[in-house]
């Protein structure tokens, strides 16, 4: 479960901490309010493209870090094969970070992945749902 969300420099995010409680959250507001930078944000965390125009401070990195507890049995089991992750049963820290050189690192619990671990990872975690999107139904193997 997602359970907390930093965002650091990105699009008109100077310092966000989101934390969400158990169970369902919804985002709603007025158009404009942000909700869009919310989900661009935890696109990031997902492993999707870095649009680099959306780095506010360009002399500064963009981070955008989350938290996730109770994470799945298979899940974890998953990241315990490689020994190099310090993996901790109460929650998982997955953390990405992006310079306006162009330059983009992911990391789980501060050890350094590929995006294609990150994609992989996160999405066991995550169930992201928005207008006309929904990344279970496009991947094949989550079809009948």
């Amino acid at each position: 479960m997602l359970a907390k969300l930093y965002i650091r420099n990105y699009a008109l995010i100077d310092a966000l901490e989101v934390d969400l409680s158990p169970g369902l959250n919804i985002l709603t507001g007025e158009t404009g309010a942000g909700k869009s930078l919310l989900l661009g944000a935890i696109g990031l965390i997902l492993g999707r493209r870095v649009d680099y125009s959306y780095i506010f401070n360009p002399d500064q990195k963009c981070i955008v870090e989350a938290v996730f507890r109770h994470v799945p049995a298979g899940t974890l089991a998953e990241l315990r094969k490689n020994d190099a992750y310090d993996i901790d049963e109460a929650e998982v820290i997955i953390r990405r970070e992006a310079a306006a050189s162009g330059k983009s690192r992911a990391f789980i619990n501060d050890t350094p992945v590929s995006l294609a671990v990150l994609r992989e990872v996160t999405g066991t975690l995550v169930d992201l749902h928005s207008q006309h999107e929904n990344h279970l139904l496009m991947s094949a193997e989550k079809q009948i």
